[in-house]
Parts: structure tokens; sequence; C-alpha cells
């Protein structure tokens, strides 16, 4: 199970939003790049960036940003936000970036979405955002009917092997983690899946680490922020989890 410290970036600056809400935006660091270096040397080993503005208006905005932090950093790096052509997707790539988030292609463009997992793999991830149990798309801003589920179960179907889903509603709000709603994505899925919105402290991560093997990685924000999350305590707690979820499997398949 990976922690990812999350850096949401708005007109150059690393921001938390509350519930989605771009006029509730705190700003944490006037540099990303700093931010990323700092979560670096706080033992993080990847990260996970969006791309506020690009998500709000569908093209990217902060690339030359997170062209910085892959040329100053080691992290591993998931990047999402206005990812919605296939040049946007293979700058990325060729920029070193190890996994892009699609969420708004998935549902206005099916062919699109196709085409990206077919040429690109287990490189992308589906980003997921969901109000009340409903997609919402274009930066949260649109609600589009669907229930969550049957879109998860879509992209499993295209061929998808990761998937972040965000509850809006939890979204740096720092109220708790539904650990039962991420096992049952999840089994949806068929593969684990990656927790967003709500983490508030240790509690929560230990409360998805005990699910480790429904839970690929948990996404940080607000909590790491305001220092109700230390990175090197949870990246212990990760670790340890996947262990233990490793271990359980080689219990219920033993060689020979």
């Amino acid at each position: 199970m990976e922690l990812l410290p999350a850096i949401d970036i708005l007109e150059g600056k690393v921001v938390r939003l509350r519930k989605g809400d771009y006029q509730a935006a705190t700003i944490y660091n006037e540099d990303p790049v700093a931010q990323a270096q700092a979560f670096e040397q706080a033992g993080a080993e990847f990260i996970h960036i969006v791309d506020l503005d690009g998500a709000r208006t569908g093209e990217p905005h902060a690339t030359p940003i997170i062209e910085q932090i892959m040329h100053k950093t080691l992290l591993h790096v998931e990047v999402g936000g206005g990812i919605r052509s296939m040049e946007a997707i293979e700058r990325l790539i060729d920029m070193g970036v190890n996994r892009v988030i699609l969420g708004t292609q998935l549902v206005v463009d099916d062919d699109f979405a196709r085409d990206a997992i077919d040429k690109y793999s287990s490189a992308l991830v589906a980003g997921i955002d969901a109000r009340a149990g409903l997609v919402a798309v274009e930066g949260w801003n649109e609600d589009v009917g669907m229930p969550a589920d049957d879109l998860i179960s879509h992209v499993h179907e295209l061929g998808f092997q990761h998937l972040i889903y965000t509850d809006i509603m939890r979204d740096g709000m720092q109220t708790g983690v539904d650990v039962h709603r991420y096992v049952e994505l999840a089994k949806l899925f068929g593969n684990p899946v990656i927790a967003s919105g709500g983490v508030s402290g240790i509690d929560d991560i230990a409360a998805l680490g005990a699910q480790a093997g429904s839970i690929e990685g948990v996404i940080a924000g607000r909590a790491v922020y305001e220092h109700t999350l230390d990175i090197a305590q949870a990246m212990d707690v990760c670790h340890n989890a996947t262990i233990k979820a490793m271990a359980a499997v080689v219990a219920q398949h033993p060689c020979g």
C-alpha cells in the first residue's frame, strides 16, 4: 500500500480545496517544486499531483512545474487534471511521469479512453470523482447523473489496472475515510483501489492498511499540510500493511 501526499496546483501555487470548491482554496505553499522536495525529504516515495487549472479548463496548465519536479526529485509521480488528448499523455510519460490519470474523458469520450488504455496500459489511472455516489467531471463542477459504480465497472471492462476514487464530500475535510466503501469498490473494479478524500490522521491510514488487499494506495492532502498526519509514520504503516497483505496471499496460496 502506497502513501501519496497530494500537491494540488492552482495558479502556480499549492492549494487544498474543500469539497472541490475552487472558491474555498487554502494556499499552503507558493512553490510546488519546493513542496515536492519537502515531501521527498520527509520520506515520501510517490506523490499525487493535480493540475486544478487544467481540470477546470480542459487544457494542461501545470506541465512546466511538473517537469521541474521530475528533474529536481527522485519521486514517483502520478498526474491528473485536464489530460484529454494523446499528446498530453505522451508528454507527461516522456517527462518520466509514472502514472497519468484520466477523469472527464472516461465519461465524455469512450473511444479516446479505449485508445488510450490500449496504447498506454498500466501507465494510466482511472480517476473517478463522486458526489453522493454520482460521477462529477470538469474539475468537479459538473454532475453527469451517472452512478460511480457503473463507471467503475466500465473502466474495469476497458482494462484499467489502477483506479482512484475520490469522495468529493470528504475531500479536504479531514472527516475520516469510508473503508468499507473502498473494499466494495475493489471487488467491483477487480483490483485494489487508491483511496482519496477525508484522511484525517494515522488512524485512517491504519484502517485502510487493515484492508491492504483491497487498497493499493491512499492520497493524503490537508492532513499532511495541517500536520495531523506525519509522512514517515504513515509510510511505516503502509509498508507494514503491504507486508501483511503479501503474507496473507502466500498463506492462501502456498507453493507446492
